[in-house]
């Protein structure tokens, strides 16, 4: 059930998302031809006032598509309704819209929890473990989804996010070097070494940690406290989201195995989604905040890729050769599809469903 509920949450900020692209592109006038969820062979498909709407079979993404990309439809290249004939900063507000769709989601969703659900209550003494690698130190030691780790090498944490971080301190600075950990589990409280694994001299044990907060609710006081609680949130999850990003950049090596297909970030959310409301919120504000982060990168068929071509344009003053784009685009494409089949296979291959069968 809770599998269900993350696919639904994932597909739902998709849909979001290529939305921001529809709705940007319909009012400023601009012909769209269709509208899709998914890559691939269409599984349905309906037209419906010149636009054909579609679920396809690779559930990776999402596009909008328009007559500009269609060679055999009966419109004049000099139409002015063309997305490719419309001023540039028109051109860019639909790129970047689904980006800004995805954002606004994420903010209007901790909102929301803020306003009609409440606030959640102040984190606890200790770390809380949200997810471990299979066959990495945590797991081989014994840290379980859900455990609270309480104090490393006799020292007591403190609470909230100075807690995360100076266990995380702690571990980095422990390469191939045994702690001790004292972990709660369902109130029973144990001892266990640890030893990280060295990745360029920094220790990883191959844990999620976050604050350690009970997910009690209490009701906000007023507009105010709302609001500095929503762009608090908000903030802090989207600066964590674009560190995470800037560190696939500068220290790829020790971050790549951190890298999550469709399979983890499902199987996150229905572990999110199994701690209540909170953690469902948790996971879509989340994973609508990388979803916007993502797609501002500058690389092929996304739209940070998209918008740097026309940004590229404005500088030359005509656009690029429709060959390099073209180039562009099929290496983009066969650089995502690899990608994503590969953190397919390897996140599927580490599902616990399997792991078990491979012990047997």
């Amino acid at each position: 059930m809770h599998f269900l509920i993350s696919i639904s949450v994932l597909a739902l900020l998709i849909f979001f998302h290529e939305t921001g692209h529809f709705l940007a592109a319909r009012l400023q006038g601009i012909k769209v031809s269709g509208f899709s969820i998914g890559f691939g062979p269409a599984l349905f498909k309906k037209e419906f006032q010149g636009v054909t709407y579609s679920i396809r079979a690779l559930p990776l993404g999402g596009f909008v598509s328009f007559p500009d990309d269609d060679k055999d439809n009966n419109i004049s290249k000099d139409d002015p309704d063309l997305l490719s004939n419309r001023p540039i900063p028109q051109r860019l507000f639909v790129i970047s819209a689904g980006v800004i769709a995805n954002l606004l989601i994420a903010w209007i969703v901790l909102c929301g929890q803020a306003t009609f659900v409440g606030l959640p209550s102040q984190p606890e003494p200790g770390v809380l473990v949200v997810d471990v690698q299979n066959m990495q130190p945590a797991q081989i030691s014994g840290l379980r989804s859900g455990d609270q780790i309480l104090s490393i090498d006799g020292i007591a944490l403190g609470e909230g996010q100075e807690a995360v971080e100076y266990l995380v301190d702690q571990i980095q600075g422990s390469p191939e070097k045994t702690i001790s950990i004292k972990k709660s589990t369902n109130g029973v409280e144990e001892i266990i070494k640890i030893t990280p694994s060295n990745y360029l001299g920094t220790g990883k044990v191959g844990a999620q940690l976050q604050q350690n907060i009970d997910g009690t609710i209490k009701p906000a006081e007023d507009l105010i406290e709302i609001i500095n609680y929503t762009n608090s949130k908000f903030s802090s999850l989207l600066i964590k989201t674009v560190e995470g990003y800037k560190g696939l950049v500068t220290n790829f090596s020790s971050t790549a195995k951190q890298l999550s297909g469709p399979v983890k970030i499902v199987e996150l959310g229905a572990q999110l989604s199994g701690q209540g409301g909170s953690g469902l919120i948790l996971f879509t504000a989340l994973i609508s905040i990388n979803l916007a982060v993502l797609n501002s990168l500058p690389f092929p068929l996304l739209d940070g890729g998209q918008f740097t071509l026309i940004i590229i344009e404005a500088f030359r003053g005509k656009p690029i050769p429709e060959k390099i784009q073209l180039v562009f685009m099929q290496s983009g494409f066969v650089l995502l599809l690899g990608l994503s089949i590969l953190l397919i296979i390897r996140d599927t291959t580490q599902l616990e469903i399997f792991q078990q069968f491979s012990q047997k």
